[in-house]
């Protein structure tokens, strides 16, 4: 789908052919490497994003700071992105493809997972604290604002004190397992809504769904 980047000579070349910025986009699911977390709460970015290449039919390649894919939707283009920094460095891999690419603020998505929403509870916010989520910390260290496009996941807090770190590294249950393609598919319906739609008009679509 995109020329092999070259790591180790030279400027990458960049993946979108896309001249006009406006028309470009960055969706970013927040997760962390490896299969042993490859089913985890923490991980819904990574999965939200697998599941839209099942549907667009496009294949993640290893790329700098992460797994990149490319695919279009109504004449827009879109760089998909699972860093590959671990998510407390989530933010090092945000701003390296948004300066290699050239993509406006406005025009990234990061998909993470939220204890405050119950499971499946989708909400899309343009700005906001981190919340406690190490991964948008570091985004917002990064980017040095906390107005960035952010789609909340719920993954519920069904945990005691002191259990968040194991809750959110904890696999899905057998219920949420037997609800999640649904939710999987109106997680990228909104995705591509906010892409040809903005983030506005995908609030108002999406937000309670």
């Amino acid at each position: 789908m995109f020329s092999f980047i070259n790591k180790l000579f030279g400027t990458p070349k960049q993946l979108l052919q896309e001249k006009d910025p406006m028309k470009k986009f960055l969706v970013v699911g927040l997760g962390n490497i490896g299969s042993k977390y490859a089913e985890t709460r923490h991980n819904i970015g990574f999965k939200v994003l697998d599941f839209l290449a099942q549907q667009e039919d496009f294949t993640f390649e290893d790329a700098k700071l992460g797994a990149a894919a490319t695919f279009k939707h109504k004449g827009k283009s879109i760089i998909c992105l699972k860093p590959s920094t671990y998510m407390n460095l989530s933010g090092k891999a945000v701003k390296y493809w948004m300066d290699k690419e050239g993509i406006p603020l406005d025009n990234v998505l990061i998909i993470t997972d939220d204890i405050n929403l119950p499971f499946g509870t989708i909400r899309l916010k343009t700005k906001g604290s981190d919340g406690g989520h190490n991964g948008l910390k570091d985004i917002q260290n990064v980017l040095q604002t906390i107005q960035y496009n952010r789609f909340r996941f719920g993954v519920g807090a069904d945990f005691g004190k002191g259990k968040q770190v194991d809750y959110v590294l904890g696999e899905w249950n057998e219920e949420e397992m037997k609800t999640m393609p649904e939710r999987l598919k109106i997680a990228t319906e909104l995705v591509r809504s906010f892409v040809f739609a903005g983030v506005k008009n995908t609030m108002n679509l999406f937000n309670g769904k």
